[in-house]
C-alpha cells in the first residue's frame, strides 16, 4: 500500500472564520484566479471534486467525481508553510512563529556578522527579487549578503553565486539556524543563491530551507519508525528539517517535482511520497502574478493523468495544500484559508467528507492508510471513503 501526498503549496480554497484577525476576510485563492485569469479550467481536479469543494468560473462541481472530497480548517496558528505542513503532519502549533517587520534586532545582527565573518546588507521586510535587484549591486561590490525577511516567519539570505559560492551559503544559513532560537526562533532561514548582472538578476533553483525541527511526531516519523520508505520530494524535506525520511529527493521547480514524483513511483511501490510543488506560492503567489499561478495549476492538471494511470489497485493519492496565497489579495503574505483534500485511488468511494476541523486529519488518515501508530492530533477519515474490496 502507498500513499502519494502532494501538496499543491498555497493553493487555499475560502478564508477561514478566524481570517479577519489576519486580514484575510474574504480571500479565496482558487475562486480569485479562476475569477481573473482567462482560459482557466482544472478538469481532471474537477473530475476528483475540486469543484464540489469550491465551485468557481470554470471549475464546476460535479454530480460523480471520482474522488473523495472536502476541506479543512487550521488550528495552528498564523500562516506558515511550516505550520501548514507540520499540522497535516499531525503536529499542532497554537503559537505562531516570530515575525520581523522592522527587521532583526541590531544587537543580533551584529553577532551573526561576526559568526560568519561579514558585513550583511538590508534587515528589512521586502520581495525576494526587488529586493536583489537594489542592493545586488552594493553586494557585487562588498560581498556582504543580503538579509531580509517578510510577513511570513523567515530570515532569508541572498547572495550571488559568483561573490559567495552556494555551499558558503548554506554553511551561514546554519549559522543563522542555529543563532535563531527562542524569541528569534524563525520557522525558516531560507537560502537565496541569484546569477546574472545588474538589471538582470536572477534567482537559482538552488534554494534551500533550514526549518526548525517539528516540535513533536510526525507522520513522516511514524512511517519510517515502521520500516517503510517514507520519501521526500521538493522542499518537504526542508520543512521538516530533514527528519522522518528514508530518502529525500531535490527538485527545482513544479514540472520537476511532478516528473521526479513519477520516478519514485516506478521504484517505490510500498510506503509514503510526500511531494510539494512550490512554484504557486514562491513564483506566482507572492508576486501575486494570477495568470501565472493559474497558468500553473492547469499545467499540473494536464498531467495528473499521468500520475493516476501509474497507481496500483491499493494506492492512494492525497491532493492538498498548506495554507492560501490569494494572487488578488492586497499585500505579498500568504492568506488564511481553508485546504482543499482530494483522495483519489481504485478503492475511494465518491463521498463528501465535509469540513475537517484539523489539518491534521489528513496525517491520521495517512497513518492509518499505511497500517503505522496514529499521530497525536487529527482523526483518521479513512473508514468514511475507502472500499474493504477493491
Amino acid at each position: 500500500m502507498r500513499v502519494i501526498w502532494i501538496v499543491l503549496d498555497s493553493f487555499g480554497v475560502g478564508s477561514l472564520p478566524d481570517a479577519k484577525a489576519y486580514g484575510d476576510d474574504g480571500a479565496n485563492t482558487l475562486l480569485h484566479i479562476a475569477e481573473n485569469a482567462k482560459g482557466f479550467s482544472l478538469p481532471n481536479m474537477e473530475s476528483l471534486g475540486i469543484g464540489n469543494i469550491e465551485a468557481a468560473p470554470g471549475v464546476a462541481a460535479t454530480d460523480l467525481p471520482r474522488g473523495a472530497w472536502g476541506k479543512a480548517r487550521e488550528r495552528s496558528a498564523g500562516k506558515d508553510t511550516t505550520a501548514g505542513h507540520w499540522e497535516m503532519a499531525g503536529v499542532i502549533t497554537p503559537e505562531k512563529f516570530p515575525t520581523f517587520p522592522n527587521g532583526f534586532p541590531a544587537d543580533f545582527l551584529k553577532a551573526f556578522e561576526r559568526a560568519i565573518g561579514r558585513g550583511t546588507l538590508g534587515n528589512c521586510v521586502a520581495s525576494g527579487t526587488e529586493i536583489i535587484e537594489r542592493l545586488g549591486p552594493e553586494h557585487l561590490r562588498t560581498g556582504r549578503p543580503i538579509v531580509y525577511t517578510s510577513a511570513d516567519s523567515v530570515f532569508q539570505i541572498a547572495a550571488h553565486a559568483d561573490v559567495v559560492k552556494v555551499d558558503e551559503l548554506y554553511k551561514i544559513c546554519e549559522i543563522a539556524r542555529e543563532m535563531l532560537k527562542g524569541p528569534l526562533g524563525v520557522g525558516r532561514v531560507i537560502a537565496r543563491p541569484f546569477i546574472g548582472t545588474p538589471g538582470h538578476f536572477v534567482r537559482t533553483a538552488e534554494r534551500r530551507d533550514f526549518s526548525l525541527a517539528p516540535v513533536g511526531v510526525t507522520v513522516p516519523d511514524l512511517v519510517k519508525e515502521a520500516g517503510l520508505p517514507s520519501v521526500a520530494i521538493g522542499k518537504i524535506h526542508d520543512i521538516f528539517a530533514g527528519r522522518g525520511f528514508t530518502e529525500s529527493i531535490h527538485t527545482e521547480n513544479n514540472g520537476d517535482g511532478v516528473q521526479k514524483t513519477l520516478d519514485a513511483m516506478d521504484r517505490v511501490h510500498e510506503g509514503l511520497l510526500y511531494t510539494n510543488l512550490v512554484d504557486y506560492d514562491m513564483k506566482y503567489g507572492h508576486r501575486r502574478d494570477v495568470q501565472g499561478y493559474a497558468d500553473a495549476l492547469m499545467a499540473f492538471d494536464r498531467r495528473l493523468p499521468e500520475i493516476t494511470k501509474k497507481m496500483g489497485p491499493d494506492d492512494l493519492l492525497i491532493l492538498t495544500a498548506d495554507h492560501g496565497c490569494d494572487p488578488t489579495w492586497h499585500g505579498t503574505d500568504h492568506t488564511r484559508e481553508y485546504i482543499p483534500m482530494l483522495f483519489y485511488g481504485p478503492r475511494v468511494r465518491p463521498v463528501s467528507l465535509g469540513e475537517r476541523a484539523t489539518y491534521a486529519d489528513e496525517g491520521a488518515t495517512v497513518a492509518d492508510f499505511l497500517g503505522v501508530k496514529a499521530p497525536a492530533a487529527g482523526e483518521s477519515m479513512l473508514p468514511l471513503f475507502w472500499e474493504d474490496k477493491p
